[in-house]
């Protein structure tokens, strides 16, 4: 068999032909789950700590340690900002998760979540030069009950060693409470990527994806398939942004939201889900085969596919250029082909193999870096959509098309240039502690994140970090193609 690139760029051409596209996606995804695991084990991880001042000589240790770093200790205590500058404290984030919604793989046990909040990790550090920890923490009750209450208490508690939350793979509803009480009672920026993070690329793609179309925000008709913690707070960032609620619907496992759905008002914890219920779906349509009749824009986070979303569903679309986002991880509600065959005009999904990536790593390292440099107290709503704006700003600049609509995370410029943006927001909402001017933002976001990754290929280019093991490489790939050929 030809060898794999490193880079694994040539994926698609060493499929055997004989696949069928169903087939070839599925290898894929296979072959990337085995690497993932194989590559794991093979580095023990993805990250590590490593200092970032000098050991010029052992008398140093008396300043980077006892006795003189009391100093340190004393100033800050007499004015806790100084933490920001004295301490990493200012670009230093907590993934903070319990695990019990581990990408589609549902509760992982604590320690379950480390892969993905390692991985969210290691893209803040290379993609927005921001440092992070994974902390996966137990967040059962004495009645075996995850409670949202002890992952509250405990961000609470840890705050004050970092710059920003980065809350992660937690389940609804407790999700909506976690997030809306660390919001307002924590005094560092808490972000749930999950919901806010997905809301965001989703917007920017959304937004590129209507002016191809030449069609209007607030007059479009959308459908929003799935009504989780991401796609409700989609539709409320969406919403915020300029769409017209009264022509949304959206659905969950038991059928279409609206105000007959008593058994959401009645269940306090999906206090957000019967918001939208109050303003979305009017007409108390019922049904997804009525509901997509002319829709413009299907917005679909819901279950792993294929064939979650039907093709006669999008067959009933408006005609004129319909939109499908299809961003079920790891395999879309339906394949891109079969959308496309079936009437969409532009399709996107959750997954980098696929044209149109609308995916959380062109957004999170960039706000919260943004956020990290003005010494923000929150996230405002407005911050996200400013962070989704400048995406599809610096998206069209380059050039979009109805498939490319969304910058990739390879484009490393969309990062300081995000940042910048999110920076002068915070600003202007007043939860900066610390003021600068945009290209002030750009320079510093550029300058470390260029760091991060000149630190990473100085590490690979000297031998310090391995390079994976053709074997392993391949190992993986036949093993997938292997099982792909005997669930044909």
């Amino acid at each position: 068999m030809k060898k794999l690139n490193l880079n694994l760029d040539n994926l698609e051409e060493l499929l055997p032909e004989d696949l069928t596209p169903q087939q070839k996606a599925k290898a894929k995804t296979l072959f990337y789950k085995e690497m993932a695991l194989k590559a794991h084990r093979f580095y023990n991880g993805k990250m590590q700590t490593l200092p970032k001042a000098p050991v010029l000589g052992f008398n140093w240790f008396n300043a980077w340690y006892t006795p003189g770093v009391s100093k340190v200790s004393t100033t800050i205590r007499d004015n806790n900002d100084t933490s920001y500058e004295i301490s990493n404290r200012g670009n230093l984030v907590a993934v903070v998760s319990d695990s019990t919604r581990v990408l589609g793989d549902g509760d992982c046990t604590p320690p379950g979540g480390l892969g993905v909040m390692e991985g969210k990790a290691f893209l803040m550090k290379y993609l927005g030069g921001v440092d992070a920890i994974a902390l996966c923490v137990d967040s059962k009750g004495k009645d075996g009950k995850n409670d949202p209450e002890k992952v509250i208490e405990f961000v609470k508690m840890v705050q004050h060693s970092f710059g920003a939350i980065n809350l992660e793979d937690i389940s609804q509803p407790n999700c909506y409470r976690v997030l809306d009480v660390l919001r307002e009672e924590c005094n560092i920026p808490v972000w749930h990527d999950d919901a806010q993070g997905t809301a965001c690329v989703t917007l920017a793609g959304l937004i590129n994806a209507l002016k191809l179309v030449n069609k209007k925000m607030e007059d479009v008709k959308i459908v929003y398939f799935g009504a989780g913690a991401s796609n409700a707070t989609i539709a409320r960032i969406v919403n915020a942004a300029g769409a017209d609620p009264a022509k949304s619907i959206m659905f969950d496992s038991k059928g279409a939201l609206h105000t007959g759905r008593k058994d959401i008002e009645e269940d306090k914890r999906f206090y957000r889900k019967w918001e939208l219920c109050q303003i979305t779906n009017p007409g108390k349509v019922e049904t997804m085969e009525e509901a997509m009749k002319g829709a413009d824009v299907l917005i679909a986070l819901s279950k792993p596919g294929p064939d979650v979303v039907k093709e006669e569903w999008i067959r009933s679309m408006n005609q004129d250029k319909p939109i499908v986002f299809v961003c079920a991880n790891p395999v879309p509600e339906i394949y891109p082909y079969a959308a496309k065959d079936a009437g969409a005009y532009i399709v996107a999904t959750g997954r980098g193999d696929f044209p149109n990536q609308v995916n959380n790593s062109v957004g999170f390292p960039g706000i919260l870096k943004g956020a990290l440099m003005v010494r923000a107290r929150k996230i405002t709503d407005n911050m996200a959509i400013a962070a989704a704006e400048s995406i599809a700003k610096f998206s069209e600049k380059r050039g979009i098309n109805p498939e490319d609509i969304i910058a990739k995370m390879s484009e490393s410029d969309v990062f300081p240039y995000e940042a910048a943006d999110v920076a002068i927001q915070a600003i202007k909402d007043g939860v900066a502690r610390k003021e600068m001017t945009w290209q002030q933002a750009f320079d510093l976001a550029k300058k470390d994140i260029e760091h991060a990754r000149k630190t990473t290929h100085f590490l690979v280019d000297h031998g310090l970090i391995a390079q994976p093991p053709q074997e392993l490489i391949h190992d993986a790939l036949n093993a997938a193609i292997e099982t792909v050929r005997k669930t044909a």
